[in-house]
């Protein structure tokens, strides 16, 4: 059977899990597409496919077929794709775990966020800590930037200034960013690369006042003088690259 109807029940809870206070009041979310799914898929975190009509399912799950009318109502994207995933969320303990930690202070944009944490499961982070005030994980725009590699590492969050207490505490170097003063992250000895907590700012302000005078070091890229800063989610990947040679 296919589901044509928007005032169908199904339909109308995954038309709400568009807004973060639904995802966060259901504790679930849909992805879309193939590739995502596969990883949701070896991850376990898929509740039901939700297929087009007439198209295949790509893993063994329960699934619904939906008419491509009621897709489009569902999905995030201008073109909805063939198949999609309602997941329950991924259970977190909320602890560090690991020497190499990134905090991501206040990140707004989604693209930004997905981008991170591609780069930080490329370059072998242990855990990300989104701070208050990033846009939410399960924001569609963020998922699809992952390319499903956010199902790979140990994402957590808390409140900025509790973490570096915490991180202090746990004898974790924490590093901040500032194009102005900073320390040249290539001028880093070996030792230092070994245990370090990255922090990454807000889009237009940076890293904040108070975590920078915190911090143990605020690094920074050198550069062409003409650029006065690079995209956050570019800068992320050339630190943990650097961090991890």
């Amino acid at each position: 059977m296919t589901i044509t109807s928007l005032e169908n029940d199904k339909v109308k809870k995954f038309r709400k899990l568009q807004k973060r206070k639904y995802r966060e009041e259901y504790n679930e979310y849909i992805i879309e597409g193939h590739h995502l799914i596969l990883e949701a898929f070896k991850r376990g975190a898929i509740l039901e496919l939700i297929v087009l009509e007439g198209k295949d399912t790509p893993v063994p799950a329960p699934y619904n077929y939906y008419s491509y009318e009621v897709m489009k109502k569902i999905s995030a994207m201008d073109n909805p794709p063939e198949v999609m995933a309602l997941c329950k969320m991924l259970d977190i303990d909320n602890d560090i775990k690991g020497d190499k930690i990134l905090v991501l202070d206040e990140i707004q944009d989604p693209g930004n966020l997905g981008t991170i944490i591609r780069s930080a499961v490329a370059f072998n982070i242990d855990t990300i800590v989104l701070t208050e005030n990033t846009v939410d994980l399960y924001n569609p725009k963020v998922l699809r930037a992952t390319q499903g590699m956010f199902f790979h590492i140990n994402i957590i969050t808390k409140k900025a200034m509790d973490l570096v207490l915490l991180l202090q505490n746990l004898g974790i170097p924490v590093y901040g960013t500032d194009v102005c003063g900073g320390f040249d992250v290539r001028d880093l000895e070996p030792e230092e690369k070994e245990k370090f907590a990255l922090v990454m700012g807000n889009e237009g302000n940076g890293v904040r006042q108070s975590i920078k005078e915190q911090c143990t070091k605020n690094l920074y890229i050198e550069m062409n003088r003409n650029v006065e800063s690079l995209n956050v989610g570019i800068a992320a990947s050339i630190l943990l690259y650097e961090l991890g040679r």
